[in-house]
């Protein structure tokens, strides 16, 4: 498993620039205004949106490293009393995930996925509507 950070940044590629000589690696993932990190040390998956009218953290969340990981993670979400929201082989933020979305208590989001593939040219959808419903 990996800690997942998501940012909304208004000047990408500043973003870009600072991050990846943060992390010392390029993205793993860079797209027209998306770019992830996958970090081994610190262990995390780092992703940057831009988005003009917002600017911080996003989104946090846990990536799972095969389906045993994620049904754990998403039964937690389901036992944990909040709003969650589940997801199978959606396409998003470049790649088709499983994934599990749940509000946490300090109403921060929370997503907990499994990606099965991270090449795709398109963003995919975006489930905000859908989680600001959480």
């Amino acid at each position: 498993m990996k800690l997942h950070l998501s940012l909304a940044v208004k000047d990408f590629d500043s973003a870009i620039n600072f991050y990846t000589g943060l992390f010392k690696k390029d993205p793993k993932v860079l797209k027209d205004g998306y770019a992830k990190w996958d970090v081994d040390n610190p262990a995390v998956n780092f992703a940057i949106c831009r988005n003009s009218s917002f600017q911080g953290v996003d989104h946090v969340g846990i990536q799972a490293d095969c389906d045993e990981e994620l049904e754990d993670l998403a039964h937690r979400v389901r036992d944990s009393g909040q709003p969650f929201l589940e997801m199978e082989r959606v396409d998003c933020c470049h790649a088709t995930m499983d994934k599990a979305w749940v509000k946490g208590v300090a109403d921060e989001k929370w997503e907990v996925f499994l990606t099965h593939r991270h090449d795709l040219d398109q963003f995919g959808i975006t489930q905000q509507e859908q989680i600001d419903a959480l």
